[in-house]
């Protein structure tokens, strides 16, 4: 296997674990050049899942593709690299619960939206102005405002019910650390 750091072609397997789902296998592997550590899947090779473009076209449902638009999303975000995992596994599920093997990009986009939409709302729109693709500021910008009024929305209902928002948590918290 292929070091993804240096390119190093010999590397040892550190652990391998079988999947929740049981298909596939989880292997660490550690580069015996850089010593750097990187994980691998095994899936049994079936009919592939398909992807239906904007366009008509159809193209083979990948994993990585859809690791790396969250990647460029979340990029310098407080982000866990474990809930991207988890995000592109739930993606995959929706995939494969299709029964006719193919789902549309924009249900996809969609899907993966909706799951970035609470988890941070700066690569939520990062991804979307990709995946809507939007023609002008002014499309942009009805995006960012549908935003901040769910989100204005939400706060003054959680003070109405007496609670405090996402926001004012974290803002007590960091004046909380600066106090003697």
């Amino acid at each position: 296997m292929k070091c993804p750091y240096c390119g190093f072609t010999q590397d040892r397997v550190v652990d391998s674990r079988e999947s929740k789902e049981a298909d596939s296998i989880r292997r660490r592997r550690e580069c015996e050049r850089c010593e750097k550590r990187f994980t691998t899947y095994e899936r049994l090779d079936e009919i592939p899942y398909m992807v239906v473009k904007k366009d008509g076209r159809r193209e083979k449902f990948e994993r990585q593709k859809i690791l790396s638009g969250l990647l460029r999303a979340c990029e310098k975000r407080p982000v866990p690299a474990a809930r991207l995992e988890s995000i592109v596994n739930e993606v995959e599920r929706f995939v494969v619960d299709s029964a006719e093997r193919e789902r549309t990009s924009g249900e996809i986009g969609e899907h993966i939206m909706s799951e970035l939409k609470s988890l941070d709302t700066v690569a939520y729109i990062r991804f979307a102005s990709v995946h809507r693709d939007f023609k002008d500021v002014n499309e942009f910008k009805a995006e960012l405002e549908g935003l901040l009024s769910s989100h204005s929305h939400a706060a003054s209902e959680a003070r109405s019910r007496g609670g405090k928002t996402h926001r004012t948590q974290a803002s007590s918290k960091s004046t909380e650390k600066k106090r003697p």
